[in-house]
């Protein structure tokens, strides 16, 4: 008997239980699925990164025909009507992280017009745009999901802003309920940032159990670092001191949602324009509620 004929079978046997064997393994390999739509509101005990929605997938819902194309004498087939292109945000679907072009500038522009600082304005969402956004889906009570969904659009067009408490004076207030930082001059609030303050929950510093909350009150600015300044807790971007060893801080993580030891967080980018302008000398008064 040839033994060619019989080493056949056995390979392809060993064949099929190898490739079972990569199956098993690349499915036992594989994340849980994660919910990312739901970081907004996750544990202030756990933050965690806001994932971008990827954009929906654009291949084709069927095969392309393979079909034989018609011959000469065959009716022509009518032309199709032009349509016409994107002229609004809405036709592209929602701005997001990434989003780009005259849609974003308009954005941007309207943004800085209310108040909400949002850096350069050069038709680009990134990272300080979000930021921006989640000041104004704060201040409009939306949830803050760093996208300019129709309800977003909607407190644009209204002119949302947030309303200051004080009534008088130059000073800076940190709204607790909504998680954001007003420049107040007279009444009126010239410049609006998210920010994350105090997450609630426990923590242990130094072997001392504590919970992360910020202090309500008047307080005022004493002391200004201008360096990254390293604490028991963590590193704080040229941080302005406004009562014992709690600051406003620059942060590579600022989420919407309250996630610090108890200090007033920013991004980095924001930490900096403050000090650029000088918009939290020494001597100011920052008054916590």
């Amino acid at each position: 008997m040839n033994r060619a004929y019989i080493s056949r079978p056995v390979v392809r046997a060993a064949t099929v239980v190898a490739t079972v064997a990569v199956v098993i393994a690349v499915a036992g390999c594989r994340p849980p699925e994660t919910d990312l739509s739901s970081a907004a509101g996750a544990s202030a005990s756990a933050p965690v990164a806001t994932g971008v929605p990827l954009p929906p997938s654009t291949a084709p819902s069927t095969a392309p025909s393979t079909s034989n194309p018609p011959s000469a004498s065959a009716t022509p087939a009518a032309k199709p009507t032009p349509t016409q292109g994107p002229t609004s945000p809405a036709a592209t679907g929602p701005l997001r992280i990434g989003s780009s072009g005259s849609a974003v500038l308009a954005l941007q522009r309207r943004l800085s017009g209310l108040g909400y600082w949002v850096g350069t304005l050069d038709g680009k969402f990134g990272g300080v745009t979000q930021q921006a956004v989640f000041a104004l889906q704060k201040a409009a009570k939306l949830k803050p999901t760093g996208t300019v969904t129709a309800a977003t659009q909607r407190a644009l067009d209204a002119g949302t802003r947030p309303k200051a408490r004080s009534t008088s004076g130059r000073l800076i207030e940190v709204n607790l309920s909504s998680d954001l930082l007003l420049f107040v001059r007279d009444g009126h609030v010239d410049y609006t940032l998210n920010t994350s303050t105090g997450g609630g929950y426990v923590y242990y510093d130094q072997g001392e159990r504590d919970v992360a909350t910020t202090p309500k009150g008047h307080f005022t600015t004493y002391r200004v670092i201008d360096a990254p300044h390293r604490s028991s807790l963590g590193l704080l971007i040229r941080p302005r001191y406004f009562t014992a060893g709690y600051a406003i801080h620059g942060d590579s993580s600022v989420p919407s949602y309250p996630a610090s030891h108890g200090c007033v967080r920013v991004s980095n980018s924001a930490i900096d324009w403050i000090w650029a302008n000088n918009l939290d000398p020494i001597g100011t008064t920052v008054w916590v509620y």
